[in-house]
C-alpha cells in the first residue's frame, strides 16, 4: 500500500491465521524413489556456505531441468554447480549442487524446488536451515560511536562544460562585431582629407595638383580640369552652393549678385580673375585650345591668391551658425551610432535565429524551446540519476531523484498484521511522481497476497485524490533479473492544483509477492509528455529485486 504524504492511502486486507512453523527433515528426503534432496549442514553462521544437492535417477531417453534463477528465497543462491553423472548398470544418477548463503540471522525454510523429469514434475521437501550470530567478545574487540552523517557534494555535471562553451561563443561573437563594426578603424587618407576645413583642402589639393606630372607631359586639359574643380569646391562650400553644377556665366553672374548684395566683400578683380581662369579652362577642355606651360603655371597660382582673398572677405560664423554646426556633426554622429547599433542587432537576431533553426533541425524545436525556456521533466530526465535500494527485501531501482522515506499512516489495527516502508519522490498533482513501498505480513499463515487487491487499493487512492476516468490495463510484468509481476497501467484525469480542470495522466502500478512480502512500485506522469516517457521506461528497465526473507 503506498500513500502519498499529501493523501491518505487506504488499505485494507482479510485478518490472518496465525503463522505456521513446520519443522521439516534434518538431510534428506525421497520423493518416489527417483529425486532426492539434500543439505550438508543444518546450522550455519552468518554468511557461511551451505550446498543444497538433488540427485535425479533416471535412464538416457529423459530430459531433466533443474532450477536455475533465486528460487531458493529466502536463501540467496552465490554459486549454481555443473551436473554430475554416475552410471549405474542402465540408469544414470545426476547429481546437481547449488551453493546458498544468508546475511541475516534466525531460521529460515529453504522451500520446495521443482524438477522436471521427462513428462512429470517432481518437488523436493522443505529443509530448514538456522543462521546464527557471529559470537563477538565484546572484552576483546573495541567499540566504537556510530559514525557522523557525511555530507556528499552534488556533482556539477555538465553546467559548467556548457556554460564555457557559451561564453565562448559570446565572445568570439563579440570580438568581430567590435573589429568590423564599433573599432574606430583608422582613417584613409580620402577621410582624413574629407575631415579638413574647405580651406585647408584647397591649399591640400593644389599641393597635390603640383606634385603631379600633368604639365610635364603637357596633358593641360586635365590640369585645369582639376584646378578649377578646386576653386569651384571651395565657392560651392563658402559662398554659392551651386557653383560646381553652374557654367561659368552662371557662377560669375552669382558672385556679382552677391556683391552687389552685400553677402560677400569681393573685389571686382577678384571676380575677373577667376572668370578669366574658369573660361580658359572651358577652351582646353571644350575648343581644344593649348595655352604655354607657364600661362597655366600662373593661372594656378592666382587661383591659389583667390582662395585667400576669398577667405579674408568670408564673415565669421556668428553663434547660431556654429550651434547648427555642432548639432549637425551630432546628429550625423547618432546616425552613423544607430547605424551599428541596427547591424549589430540584426547580426545578432540572425545568429540566434540561425543557431536555433541548425539545432530545431538536429534535434528538434520541440527540445530546443524546453531546453530554452527549460521543462521540469527534461531537467529530471538529463540530470544525475541515483540507482539505490529501498525497504527490504531490497527494491533496486534508478530514478531522477533520490526517494525520501514517507510515512505510510496506516489505521493501528492494522499495524498488528502488517510493516509498510514506502520512499517516493513528487505527488499525484505534481509532473511526476515515483512511489516504491515494501508490504511485509505477520500473521499471513497459509494465505496468498492478492495483488490485484492491492493495486485496486491504489487506484481508489487515485480516486480519493481527486482522479477521475481511470481506465485499467493489465499484463505480466518481468524485471531485468527475471523477476515476474503484475503490471496494472493506463491513463486517468489528474486534477489540477489550484483550480477545479483535470489533465491527463497516465499511470504505472507494479506489483511483486514472495511469500509474506508485497512489493509495489508506482509511477504517474502526465500524458504527451515525451520526456516523461523516457523517465519512465529507464526506470522500468531499471528495476531488479532480491527476494530476501528473514524470520
Amino acid at each position: 500500500m503506498i500513500r502519498d504524504k499529501r493523501y491518505n492511502l487506504f488499505f485494507y486486507k482479510k485478518s490472518a491465521v496465525a503463522f505456521l512453523t513446520s519443522v521439516l527433515c534434518l538431510f534428506s528426503s525421497v520423493l518416489f524413489g527417483q529425486v532426492t534432496a539434500s543439505i550438508d549442514s543444518t546450522t550455519i553462521k552468518i554468511g557461511q556456505q551451505i550446498t543444497f544437492k538433488v540427485e535425479v535417477e533416471t535412464d538416457t531417453t529423459q530430459l531433466v531441468v533443474f532450477p536455475e534463477g533465486q528460487t531458493f528465497s529466502p536463501l540467496e543462491m552465490i554459486e549454481s554447480y555443473a551436473v554430475d553423472t554416475v552410471k549405474k548398470n542402465s540408469k544414470y544418477n545426476l547429481i546437481k549442487k547449488y551453493g546458498l548463503t544468508q546475511f541475516d540471522s534466525g531460521a529460515y525454510t529453504i522451500p520446495k524446488q521443482k524438477i522436471v523429469v521427462g513428462n512429470k514434475t517432481f518437488f523436493t521437501d522443505s529443509l530448514q536451515v538456522i543462521v546464527n550470530n557471529i559470537v563477538v567478545d565484546t572484552t576483546k574487540q573495541g567499540l566504537y560511536d556510530i559514525k557522523p552523517i557525511i555530507e556528499v557534494k552534488k556533482t556539477s555535471g555538465n553546467w559548467l562544460k556548457y556554460l564555457l562553451i557559451s561564453l565562448l561563443i559570446i565572445g568570439v561573437v563579440a570580438a568581430l562585431l567590435w573589429w568590423f563594426i564599433w573599432r574606430k578603424k583608422p582613417l584613409t587618407e580620402a577621410e582624413q582629407i574629407a575631415l579638413l576645413p574647405p580651406y585647408d583642402r584647397a591649399k591640400l589639393a593644389l599641393k597635390k595638383l603640383d606634385e603631379s606630372h600633368y604639365l610635364e607631359h603637357e596633358d593641360l586639359k586635365t590640369y585645369y580640369s582639376e584646378l578649377t574643380l578646386v576653386i569651384r569646391k571651395y565657392l560651392d562650400e563658402k559662398v554659392y552652393d551651386h557653383a560646381l553644377e553652374s557654367t561659368t556665366d552662371e557662377l560669375v553672374t552669382r558672385l556679382n549678385l552677391l556683391k552687389q548684395g552685400n553677402q560677400i566683400d569681393l573685389s571686382a578683380e577678384t571676380i575677373k580673375n577667376i572668370e578669366s581662369i574658369l573660361k580658359r579652362a572651358d577652351l582646353v577642355k571644350f575648343a581644344k585650345s593649348a595655352p604655354d606651360v607657364a600661362l597655366a603655371e600662373l593661372d594656378r597660382n592666382t587661383i591659389d591668391a583667390e582662395i585667400d582673398h576669398v577667405k579674408d572677405v568670408l564673415p565669421e560664423p556668428d553663434e547660431e551658425e556654429k550651434l547648427l554646426d555642432e548639432q549637425y556633426r551630432n546628429e550625423q554622429a547618432q546616425k552613423k551610432k544607430r547605424k551599428k547599433m541596427i547591424i549589430t542587432v540584426a547580426i545578432c537576431v540572425f545568429l540566434l535565429l540561425a543557431t536555433i533553426g541548425g539545432f530545431s533541425l538536429k534535434y528538434g524545436f520541440n527540445y530546443v524551446k524546453d531546453t530554452i525556456i527549460g521543462h521540469q521533466s527534461k531537467e529530471l530526465l538529463e540530470g544525475n540519476w541515483v540507482t539505490s535500494s529501498y525497504g527490504f527485501p531490497p527494491v533496486s531501482i534508478s530514478t531522477p531523484k533520490v526517494l525520501k522515506r514517507m510515512d505510510a499512516n496506516i489505521p493501528d489495527e492494522l499495524k498488528q498484521q502488517v510493516d509498510i516502508t514506502t520512499f517516493g519522490y513528487g505527488s499525484l498533482i505534481d509532473k511526476f511522481n515515483v512511489v516504491v513501498a515494501t508490504s511485509k505480513y505477520k500473521n499471513l499463515g497459509e494465505n496468498k497476497i492478492d495483488v490485484q487487491q492491492a493495486i485496486e487499493a491504489n487506484l481508489k487512492m487515485y480516486e480519493a485524490a481527486g482522479a477521475k476516468n481511470i481506465i485499467t490495463k493489465n499484463e505480466k510484468f518481468e524485471t531485468p533479473n527475471g523477476a515476474q509481476g503484475l503490471k496494472v497501467f493506463g491513463t486517468l484525469s489528474m486534477p489540477i492544483p489550484g483550480t477545479s480542470k483535470l489533465e491527463n495522466g497516465k499511470y504505472v502500478i507494479l506489483g511483486f509477492t514472495a511469500q509474506n512480502v508485497m512489493q509495489q512500485i508506482v509511477l504517474t506522469w502526465r500524458e504527451n509528455d515525451t520526456y516523461a516517457d523516457q523517465i519512465v521506461e529507464r526506470i522500468l528497465n531499471s528495476i531488479e529485486l532480491k527476494k530476501e526473507e528473514s524470520k
